[in-house]
């Protein structure tokens, strides 16, 4: 993932068929996908508990996916979150704010990957924004 500021580093899949989502980009653009635990991404998912989906390319991480679900996202149709990396988000909010943006979502906070935001521009454009904690 490359982390320099204002460059894409992550694309999020937010749907409400993780497992349809698995088989139709395997099968399309030949991605593999493992579950992690969705507190802590560096261990394996535990059955029974929520999920986050790893897709890679190869060796090579590309993305993730999350089921579409939650108080306020009845009415959320499935689609694709791309993430642009920034040196200090909570910094960087204070500048969509006083630029027109608003904040949708966060600050949220993931152990061992980062802190993010999702963000609207003035025109209703939704992008997350984040600040990584890998070393």
């Amino acid at each position: 993932m490359d982390e320099k500021h204002g460059t894409f580093g992550w694309n999020e899949l937010m749907t409400s068929d993780v497992e349809g989502a698995k088989a139709f980009y395997g099968a399309v653009l030949g991605w593999g996908a493992h579950d992690v635990q969705m507190a802590n991404p560096a261990s394996p998912a535990k059955e029974g508990e929520p999920a986050y989906t790893l897709w890679t390319a190869g060796d090579l991480q590309v993305g993730g996916a999350m089921k579409l679900e939650g108080q306020g996202m009845e009415n959320v149709p499935p689609h694709w979150l791309s993430y642009v990396n920034v040196e200090n988000v909570d910094e960087t909010v204070k500048k969509v704010e006083a630029h027109g943006g608003k904040v949708m979502v966060g600050p949220l906070d993931v152990q061992g990957i980062g802190r993010f935001y999702i963000i609207a521009d003035p025109q209703g454009a939704v992008l997350g924004l984040g600040t990584s904690t890998m070393k």
